[in-house]
């Protein structure tokens, strides 16, 4: 067994708590420069919005690749997976909270 099945096979449900924590770890790390860049485009998001555009954009992302995971799929099912549904859409609407158009200098 190699160490990413390893560390995929602790779950919260039927998600891998590694591929959370690195979803999650990764956008902390690179909030700092996506806000310099979106500042210079004339939008101010703050650091602490982009954690909440983690899991709204991962599926974004998913989607677009067509690589539909449980998690993509569960969001997508229209018959089902309402706690997912109100998680993603909550958290895309918390990460829209204070972003602000700014003048540019």
């Amino acid at each position: 067994m190699d160490t990413i099945t390893f560390l995929r096979q602790f779950r919260i449900g039927e998600y891998a708590i590694f591929d959370l924590a690195i979803s999650f770890l990764g956008i902390y790390l690179l909030a700092p420069l996506l806000s310099k860049l979106f500042r210079k485009m004339g939008i101010e998001i703050p650091k602490l919005n982009w954690l909440f555009f983690v899991l709204p954009l991962a599926i974004v992302a998913h989607l677009i690749f067509g690589t539909i995971t449980s998690m993509t799929g569960n969001f997508i099912d229209l018959n089902g997976h309402y706690i997912l549904k109100i998680v993603i859409i909550g958290s895309f609407i918390l990460g829209l909270r204070n972003i602000k158009r700014i003048q540019k200098k």
